[in-house]
């Protein structure tokens, strides 16, 4: 663990996690978590999406499954030779490559399927701009919970999963 990098904590309805955020590789991505954390955003959210053996996802909407507003995307920074191993984060995206806001996502597995490989939409994969260094037992619960398919939304937790606050730590 580098002491350059911020440290975030995010205490959710089940637990703690503490992040290291790699500030070196990702600066981008980590620039926009912090300010999304530091505005609050994040406080009230859910991890929405949660499939057992893949990641738990997050950031992105209440309780109710309303989407919380966002700023513009940023640069998709995962061509910094990061991988999307157990218990990295990296930024959400959709199809588009420069589309990630503030969800983010928890790696359960090594996903290497999400490494970039490529130029194309398809290849470029997804950016890790950190990793859980307290709390995977956190993950794991959280991982495990029971999903339903809701307002069009698959795997969502049937007991919401609440993002109650994340704060960067000295």
């Amino acid at each position: 663990m580098s002491t350059s990098n911020p440290l975030v904590q995010i205490d959710t309805s089940m637990g703690e996690i503490i992040l290291e955020l790699f500030a070196d590789k990702a600066p981008i991505s980590v620039e926009n978590f912090i300010a999304y954390a530091k505005e609050g955003h994040y406080d009230g959210t859910i991890f929405h999406r949660v499939i057992k053996g893949f990641m738990i996802q997050g950031g992105g909407f209440t309780p109710d499954l309303q989407p919380k507003p966002t700023r513009a995307p940023i640069v998709n920074e995962a061509r910094n030779k990061l991988k999307n191993k157990t218990g990295t984060v990296a930024m959400a995206r959709t199809l588009e490559v420069d589309s990630a806001t503030a969800q983010f996502f928890i790696n359960t597995e090594n996903n290497k399927s999400l490494d970039n490989t490529g130029t194309s939409p398809q290849d470029f994969g997804y950016a890790v701009f950190g990793q859980v260094i307290e709390g995977m037992n956190v993950v794991y619960t959280i991982e495990q919970q029971a999903t339903a398919k809701v307002a069009g939304h698959d795997d969502v937790p049937v007991e919401p999963v609440v993002i109650q606050h994340v704060e960067v730590i000295d």
